[in-house]
């Protein structure tokens, strides 16, 4: 494979240089996973690294970290050549990656979390406990926060834990630090503190690499961008200089009016009738959609709207009202079996605790929500599992090795696609989707965008809830706003005002 021709790339001329990857390529079974991939990080800057799943971000930053040796290719740090055999290796040379799920150790103490390593005091084997938490502290101080250094790191909330694997990269004297999808678990008020601690260690002349799927963010808290494409680097370009547009064009190699495919699916015809249903936050919410209708569903967190798809799902019950799939009343005592069985399946927000088996296979995870597919008489058919596995795959475009992977080493984006797959396999009449597009990159985005208008077209009903209001506006037909627990406002997507939608959203009319 060759590599691409870069379309604009920003010299950095002479300057000393944080960080540089140099014509890096890195093959798996042959496979090319990077090619003469490149990356040059300045100190003091926020550097944003961007690509789709499998565009070789992940594999890129594991070759800076040592975790993979490239096969041709050169790093320098601090203008020094260096070769990385291991993670300590390029932690003593101030390169630190912080993942998306954090090694933080729940059963010891934040201090310990920090100093954990060759940074720990000792003596003769034995901790300096007051040297430890001193020397924790300090570098909790560097950064503003106001965490007990003593107390055990699992009480923390998500935002405290990614401090004090911060403090810890500062306690390993980080000069790059790496960040992938810093964010992911983390409200706007803990985002805004993360975004104050890295703006100060930019401050102080630390150079960060931000790996994350939210562009928003990038353009809030980025100097510079690179962006990925099939393994290889195909433009660095100052924030300043580029839209969202261009890196999404970028990215996915295609205009981004790409993403949202056309409406117009919807029928007059009811499916889901709602009625007065009330739960522990949802409130006397009543509304109707359609078969062949995407219904979006919005609201600030906390304002009911993954709730309402719980309750619909059976996964709550619900105090009073009522819920009609296809003319059949569900009952109220109803379960997660008899809502299936009325035609109507969910596709929760947290995929990974929720949607899936991380350490089941692909067929496994298809299989076992589809369980009167693949077998009879109380038998199990390989053949009919390995066959409805390989079914979805290849309708939603699934990259895996094969039905056997599990599911665990999939990107994020298939992850999801194999919680669609297993849900879809049982041709519901409804599909619930709670934040479906959440944590995968803009190209799977368009993906599912796709196969949700597919389906609509078929004369499914799609009900989605989405936190960004763009994709609710892109993507239905028509957009209900929840504010505490009630719909506060109702109107067609087509032509949508993003600032009334806004103002549904805070309990205001538009």
């Amino acid at each position: 494979m060759s590599a691409p021709v870069i379309e604009q790339q920003d010299e950095v001329g002479t300057e000393r240089l944080a960080l540089r990857a140099s014509g890096i390529s890195k093959h798996f079974d042959g496979v090319a996973a990077l090619t003469e991939a490149r990356l040059e990080v300045r100190p003091g800057e926020i550097h944003a690294l961007l690509g789709e799943n499998g565009a070789g971000k992940s594999t890129l930053i594991k070759v800076l970290t040592g975790v993979h040796q490239p096969d041709a290719g050169s790093i320098e740090s601090d203008g020094t050549a260096v070769h990385f055999s291991g993670v300590r290796d390029a932690n003593h040379a101030g390169v630190v990656a912080l993942y998306q799920e954090l090694s933080i150790i729940p059963t010891i103490s934040v201090a310990e979390n920090i100093l954990l390593g060759d940074q720990t005091p000792s003596s003769a084997g034995i901790f300096r406990w007051t040297e430890v938490r001193r020397e924790a502290q300090r570098h909790l101080d560097r950064l503003n926060q106001r965490i007990p250094v003593r107390r055990l790191a699992g009480r923390l909330s998500p935002v405290q834990q990614t401090m004090v694997a911060v403090a810890r990269a500062l306690a390993a004297d980080a000069r790059v630090l790496i960040l992938d999808e810093p964010t992911a678990s983390l409200t706007d008020t803990e985002i805004r503190d993360l975004f104050s601690v890295l703006r100060s260690l930019r401050a102080e002349g630390v150079g960060i690499v931000y790996v994350s799927h939210r562009l928003e963010e990038v353009f809030e808290l980025c100097d510079r961008v690179t962006i990925m494409r099939n393994g290889s680097t195909i433009s660095t370009r100052d924030v300043a200089d580029i839209s969202i547009d261009e890196v999404i064009s970028t990215m996915v190699g295609g205009a981004p009016g790409d993403m949202y495919p056309g409406r117009g699916t919807a029928t007059d015809r009811p499916v889901v009738t709602v009625d007065s249903l009330t739960g522990n936050r949802v409130q006397d919410v009543s509304f109707t959609a359609h078969a062949g209708e995407v219904l979006g569903v919005g609201g600030l967190a906390g304002s009911g709207r993954s709730e309402l798809l719980r309750l619909l799902a059976g996964d709550q019950k619900y105090v009073s009202g009522t819920i009609t799939v296809a003319g059949k009343q569900l009952s109220v005592s109803g379960s997660v079996g008899a809502v299936l069985d009325a035609g109507m399946v969910l596709v929760p927000e947290e995929r990974r605790s929720q949607g899936v088996s991380l350490g089941a296979s692909i067929q496994d995870n298809i299989a076992m929500a589809n369980l009167d597919q693949v077998s009879s008489a109380g038998w199990m058919s390989a053949r009919r599992v390995t066959a409805l596995a390989r079914k979805g795959m290849e309708e939603l475009r699934i990259k895996a090795q094969g039905p056997r992977q599990a599911v665990g080493l999939l990107s994020g984006g298939n992850q999801q696609k194999v919680v669609l797959a297993k849900m879809l396999a049982r041709d519901p009449h409804v599909l619930l989707l709670d934040e479906p597009t959440r944590g995968i990159d803009v190209g799977t985005k368009a993906e599912i965008y796709r196969l949700i208008r597919q389906l609509a077209a078929q004369g499914t009903t799609v009900i989605a809830v989405s936190s960004e209001l763009p994709e609710l506006i892109g993507l239905s037909d028509r957009i209900l706003i929840m504010h505490e627990g009630r719909i506060s406002g109702e109107m067609p997507a087509e032509g949508a005002d993003e600032e009334v939608l806004l103002s549904y959203c805070y309990g205001r009319s538009g």
